[in-house]
Parts: structure tokens; sequence; C-alpha cells
């Protein structure tokens, strides 16, 4: 075993200076002095957004990193992300590998972390047109207003006991998730009132989340990759048995059963199971694995990015009051006070909608973008990208970029709005200034779906209730420090007293 070890750190240095020789001589963007072996890792700190867009702000908006043996490339302005995810987006359309897309998500085989090819278009494709096209979210609406007004019920009875706002919201989400994709909620009645299975299910999102947004020494220095130096393979293979349990125990009910029916429509699962027998038009069919592979996509993608939001946007609201009294003073004018917002009010909802662009804006649901590969070389900006790389964007730098926007660090929904200095921007991919889903060919395929539950269920708890905070504390002491994962975690969970506000049958009362 000794002697192994030593083999792997003679060859780890010998591979080391071939790789130095191979960028000499090439005008590679500019960045802080690596360390040997590890490179840059050391720079990232717990909050690699934070610090690397502290990085830029010495180096530059486009830098180059070395990550071990990795060279990294980060955009961190919206001309160069638009570069990277415009002009070449071609050329960064595929995943570098790494440990959470091999031991969590079926070794490749989901949608987020399969190779670009023909079966990335094939399941891009099924997204698209089954699972999130207009029609299949329209069919789906009731579903969603009803678990929204079963979490409205749970906060409306909630009694003095303050309660974990973003727990909440991740069942409301999850259950409303599961009755789309299986026909029936994942966790219980969903009220998220004492539910095991809820707390186990949020703290497994959560883990995932965390280890994925882990730079692991053994994906940037593969010949240390054996070692799993932080436990990080260890912790994700165990996380993956947890999640297949949970899968397994789902499609298996749902085969014993011979029906998964919701209402009048068919479910996404029955959907994903019809397909496995119709080859693309690339003669690509579905298999059992990546069945499993997208569940596992859109319940762990599909539900804590919704959550965090939301409970980031009320927390916002909670600090602003003036800004929370125009939200409400909307809601009433459009809504009214005897009943529950729906879909169809949205639209109509236009400060609201300048809220929630806001929350995006300062909490970015995934800060670092998940990172892409240079198939081949290119040049950016005048310098050279090796072939190889990997790329990240720094939604969460672009997105406070002075250059960019006025008092960026002050919540503002009015820059939105007509008359305000942003007041076109969308959040689709179009505007690289604000691009909280991505953008270019592996933007998030359930987008369109996230902004509908993270609007419907701001406005939702905006009309609904009053908010104060757990134990007297004051708006201006509420801790908004974040807690770095994949996912813009907040540091210390939103704990709160909700007080409705609308006439009582408004509470009682199903979309």
């Amino acid at each position: 075993m000794a002697s192994f070890i030593l083999y792997s750190i003679l060859a780890t240095l010998f591979v080391y200076f071939l790789f130095k020789l191979r960028s000499f001589g090439r005008r590679l963007p500019p960045g802080p002095k690596p360390w040997p072996i590890v490179g840059n890792l050391p720079h990232l700190g717990p909050k690699p957004h934070q610090s690397l867009a502290a990085l830029a702000r010495s180096y530059g908006p486009l830098m180059h990193l070395r990550m071990g043996f990795v060279d990294v490339v980060v955009a961190a302005s919206a001309a160069v992300a638009t570069q990277f995810l415009k002009v070449h987006d071609a050329n960064f359309s595929s995943r570098p590998p790494n440990c959470g897309a091999k031991y969590v998500a079926y070794n490749y085989q989901d949608l987020v972390f399969a190779p670009y090819g023909p079966r990335w278009r094939m399941l891009r494709k099924i997204s698209s047109v089954h699972l999130f096209s207009g029609k299949a979210l329209d069919d789906f609406r009731h579903i969603r207003q009803q678990e929204v007004s079963v979490l409205t019920r749970a906060l409306a009875s909630a009694g003095p006991t303050p309660v974990n706002l973003g727990q909440l919201l991740n069942v409301c989400t999850a259950n409303a998730l599961g009755r789309v994709m299986i026909g029936r909620r994942v966790f219980g009645d969903g009220t998220g009132g004492g539910d095991r299975k809820a707390d186990e299910f949020k703290s497994m999102v959560v883990e995932l989340m965390v280890l994925a947004g882990v730079f692991n020494i053994g994906d940037f220095v593969p010949a240390l990759e054996w070692l799993d130096l932080q436990g990080v393979a260890a912790k994700m293979k165990k996380l993956h048995e947890r999640f297949d349990a949970f899968l397994t125990e789902i499609v298996e009910e749902i085969k014993s059963n011979g029906s998964d029916e919701c209402g009048k429509n068919k479910t996404m699962f029955s959907t994903l199971i019809s397909l496995k027998e119709n080859a693309d038009d690339e003669g690509e069919k579905l298999t059992d694995t990546e069945i499993k592979a997208l569940l596992l996509n859109m319940f762990t993608a599909g539900t804590d990015t919704s959550s965090s939001t939301v409970e980031w946007a009320i927390a916002e609201l909670i600090r602003h009051p003036n800004i929370l009294a125009q939200v409400r003073q909307e809601l009433d004018m459009v809504v009214g006070q005897d009943r529950l917002v729906t879909e169809l009010d949205l639209p109509q909802l236009t400060y609201l909608q300048a809220v929630v662009k806001e929350t995006f804006r300062l909490h970015p649901s995934t800060p670092l973008s998940l990172p892409r590969i240079a198939a081949e070389s290119c040049e950016i900006n005048g310098y050279h990208i090796p072939k190889g790389s990997t790329l990240l964007v720094n939604v969460w730098a672009i997105a406070r970029d002075p250059e960019e926007w006025v008092e960026p660090l002050v919540f503002r929904p009015e820059r939105f709005l007509a008359g305000g200095e942003k007041a076109n921007v969308d959040v689709r991919g179009n505007d690289f200034e604000l691009i909280p889903f991505g953008a270019g060919r592996r933007i998030c395929a359930g987008m369109s779906l996230g902004l509908r539950m993270v609007q419907l269920l701001t406005a939702t708890l905006v009309h609904a209730f009053e908010w104060e905070l757990a134990d007297g504390l004051l708006p201006e002491k509420l801790n908004m420090e974040e807690a770095y994962g994949l996912t813009l975690q907040r540091a210390v969970p939103l704990m709160v007293h909700p007080k409705p506000r609308l006439f009582l049958d408004a509470y009682g009362a199903s979309n």
C-alpha cells in the first residue's frame, strides 16, 4: 500500500509538470497564482461564489484558475457570459466528469449531467414536450393550486408555535410535483406536521446540494480520486442508496397498484413509461434507469430551488415593509380578500413579478452555474481557452455587478417596472445580466414550472398572511447570511408566525 501511494504521488507530480508545459506560452485569462498540485482550490473558501466574485474584482470578469490539473475559466460579467453561453454555446454544451454525476445521478444518465448528444437530446425533448410544455403545465395547474391551498390552511391553523417556513414550502413543492409526476403526494396529507419522511427528504436534498457544491479534489486530481480525501465519494454513494430506495419504492408501488391516474389526466410517470416503447427521431428509447434519473432530477432540482427562493422572497419582504405593503395592495386590488390567488391572476400582478425578479437577482437558487466543459479550444476576448476547460458562470456575481445594476446590494423591485433601469430584462436566459436559470442549450429544463411555483407561492403567502418573526426578532436584525451548496440556502431557517388576513372562507376553499 505504501509503495502504491508513493507511485500515485510521483505520477501526480509527473502529470502536473506535463500539464504546466502544455499551457506554456499561451495567453490564458488572468487569475491568481496556483499552488503546486492543488492549484487554486484553496482560494475558493467556504462560499466559492463569494470568493470568486472577490477575485474577479482583482483579476477581471474573465478569469483562469487551475483546480488541480483542470483548467477552469470563470465568467463574472454579463458580457463574458454572453460569449460563453451564446456565441460559443455549442462548444460548452457538455458537463465535465464529476463524482456527483457518477455516484448520485445514475452514472450520467439523468438530464442534468448527461453528455451532450443523442441521449441528452432525447431527454431534453421529452422534458420540453411532455413535462414542461405550456399545455402540460396548464393541465396540472389545478394540482399546484390545491397543494398551495393545503399549505395555506396548515399555516392558518399553525397557532402560537413558530413555523419553519422553508420546510413547509419544501413539503408543498414536493407534493405538488409528486401528484403531477406519480399521481400522489409523497408526504402525508401535505401539512408537513411532524412528518418524519418529509424531514428526511428535505435533509437528503440539502445534503445532495451541499455535497454537489463541494469542489472535490478527486475531480481535479484524478490520481488522488481513489483516496477520497474529503470523503465526498463515500457520502455520495450512501446518499444515492437512500434516493434510489425512495424512488424505487415509488415506482414499485405504482406498478403494483396498476394505476397512476391523477384526476382526468395521466401522470408524467405514465407518460415516461409509455415512451419506453417508442423510439424518437434518432432511434433512442427511454430506459428504466433514465426514468428514475429523471424522477431524481424533478424531486431534487424541482423542489429545493423553488422553496428556497420563496423563503428568500418572504425574508426580504419582512425586512422591507413598504415593499410588502405595495405588493399586498396590488394583490387586494386584483384578487380581493375572499379567495386565494390562482395562476390565472399572475399576469396581472406586475409588482409581484418585479419582486420575484429582484429575489432571483439577489438570491439566485444556483449561485454558480452547473459546470460545462470545452469540447474544443477557442478564443474568448483575446484569451486562449484550452480544450477540456471547465466553465463556471458566477450568476451571483453577475447579478450584483455595479457596472450593470444601480445600487446592486439594495432590494428594489422598481428597477424592473416601466421607467426602471432594467424594465425589459427577463429571467428566461436572453438577458445575461440576470440568468438564474442559466442560458443556452443547458438552460434549466424546468424553468417555466419553477417560475409559476415561485410566483404562485410568493403571491399566496403575501396575500393570505401577515408575518411576524419568531421570538420577537426585529426585521432589521434578521440573519440574511447564505449557506453555500449547489443551491443557495439560508444559513438560518426563516422561523415565522403567520397571521391570517383574508376572510375565513378563503382558507377553506379549494382552487
